[in-house]
């Protein structure tokens, strides 16, 4: 019988494909101090970071704008932007597969922006537990958020799982013991490899036996 009790998500890459919104929305910032648009590198970077180091990182050949670009941001409104993000097409479905069956949570470094992310799409009920980087000392890729998650539901590392889409996401869940969900990143070392939801519902840690 399965151990698996707790399906644990990223948000960025995962729920949704926010590249191309993270690439509008950084853009702007650089483009309002009169700096050019980021590079790929740049791009791929503010994918997987939260947006206190994707700042610092873009910004880091105009020291001199950093605090300013960061005041800029807290006062900017990011739902123009929340247009460009695409849920995943099987999403919903596999939320509600699972719902009466496992725990679920989020362990993101996305921050201010979560709760109107997730409910333009109407996902707030999906999740009993979101943890951002705004809610922990330590953001991705340390592990506090998955322990806070393990904690408050009473549950080992052994009995949960986490589906992420990057480098940060394989430290962040190798930190704590826990087996990881590669999400479309055949590269990406990880436990298992899936390039949709319902990919999942045939791996062998969700038959229950």
């Amino acid at each position: 019988m399965s151990r698996l009790k707790c399906i644990i998500f990223d948000c960025d890459g995962v729920l949704f494909d926010s590249k191309g919104a993270n690439r509008v929305y950084y853009n702007h910032l650089l483009a309002n101090f009169g700096h050019p648009p980021m590079s790929e590198d740049e791009v791929d970077f503010v994918h997987i970071h939260h947006v206190m180091d994707s700042v610092q990182h873009i910004f880091r050949h105009y020291p001199e704008d950093i605090e300013k670009a960061n005041q800029y941001r807290l006062s900017h409104d990011y739902t123009p932007y929340l247009e460009h993000m695409i849920m995943e097409p099987d999403l919903l479905e596999f939320l509600e597969l699972i719902k009466d069956d496992y725990r679920t949570a989020i362990s993101t470094n996305r921050t201010t922006t979560l709760p109107k992310v997730l409910e333009l799409f109407k996902l707030v009920p999906y999740f009993e537990m979101v943890v951002s980087a705004l809610d922990v000392d330590h953001p991705k890729p340390h592990p506090q958020a998955l322990e806070r998650i393990l904690d408050s539901f009473g549950l080992t590392a052994e009995e949960a799982v986490y589906i992420g889409d990057s480098i940060v996401d394989r430290e962040h869940s190798a930190g704590i013991g826990m087996e990881l969900i590669a999400f479309k990143n055949p590269g990406l070392p990880a436990e298992y490899h899936v390039n949709s939801f319902m990919e999942i519902t045939r791996l062998p840690l969700m038959q229950k036996g």
